[in-house]
């Protein structure tokens, strides 16, 4: 069976998806990663290799564990835990249709799906499917992928996190109204990477309902959840605060020992590394005003 090869740079990782030929998939499924095409790499440089094939068969229940279904916000993923410390997800989206079928291995470095259904539930499936290996195959790399809606402004990108439905878009777009020089950077699913004695963040292929997925990074300057509060006022948080924000906010698999230390160990060094914040405020101009001149100190 012949195969179709691609390459991808996120977040200065390098990634490979390798098709194998069929008439359903292919790059048509994955407009979000145009951006993040990059020439071939060395083997040895990926952080991951996703095989595309549909003729995986599903792992029986008698080499598997079930560890239990988690709703992703867009749809329902069902994971079980293999015999060979790797795992196995049925991603299905809002309608309950099974869209992917994943298996990784123990470090996400090596893992292959199957894809089902018309072109939107394909692209549904493997769109997310890369999105929880590249999670936690960069869980071992000092990297976080979160839950946040990103600004960049003067050089430096601040995310604001939050409960979904709290606000946390309705904030930016105050930022980019109001207050001058601030860009999108990405509007649901950022990362975070520790690369020596700094933290940065970049945008993702992964943008929730906001088409924005850029090739772009900066130094992290903030991070600032958004609570909603009859007025306006902005503190710092402690460290232990800020710990208890953030975790949240990432992608993690607290079932799995090695990769939940390794988030919280990266939790706590961006922490070192960032000024957080809470934000009790108003969606109004005045919010972002505030937000911005004590953050971006």
């Amino acid at each position: 069976m012949t195969s179709n090869c691609y390459h991808f740079c996120i977040a200065d990782f390098h990634v490979r998806v390798l098709f194998k030929e069929s008439k359903h998939n292919g790059m048509h499924l994955l407009s979000s990663m145009q951006p993040f095409v990059e020439e071939e790499v060395p083997a040895d440089s990926l952080l991951f290799q996703l095989t595309v094939d549909d003729e995986i068969p599903v792992i029986g229940k008698d080499h598997r564990e079930r560890v239990g279904r988690f709703d992703s916000g867009n749809g329902m993923t069902v994971v079980d835990r293999l015999e060979d410390g790797g795992y196995q997800y049925i991603i299905k989206d809002i309608y309950e249709r099974e869209c992917c079928l994943l298996q990784t291995n123990k470090e996400f470095s090596d893992c292959r799906c199957a894809l089902n259904g018309n072109e939107d539930m394909r692209s549904f499936g493997i769109t997310n499917a890369l999105m929880i290996v590249y999670a936690f195959a960069g869980s071992f790399q000092q990297t976080l992928l979160i839950h946040a809606s990103t600004i960049l402004n003067n050089g430096y990108g601040y995310a604001f996190i939050a409960k979904s439905g709290t606000g946390k878009s309705t904030h930016t777009q105050l930022w980019i109204k109001h207050i001058p020089g601030s860009e999108l950077m990405n509007d649901d699913n950022p990362i975070v990477r520790v690369v020596g004695d700094q933290a940065f963040i970049y945008g993702s292929p992964w943008s929730g309902k906001t088409p924005c997925y850029r090739q772009i990074k900066a130094p992290l300057g903030a991070i600032t959840r958004i609570d909603r509060a009859p007025k306006n006022s902005i503190e710092k948080l402690s460290p232990i605060e800020a710990f208890a924000s953030l975790l949240p906010s990432c992608s993690n698999m607290k079932w799995d020992k090695d990769i939940f230390h390794s988030i919280c160990n990266t939790v706590t060094r961006v922490i070192e590394l960032t000024n957080c914040y809470t934000l009790h405020c108003l969606p109004d101009q005045e919010a972002a005003e505030i937000c911005h001149k004590e953050i971006s100190r």
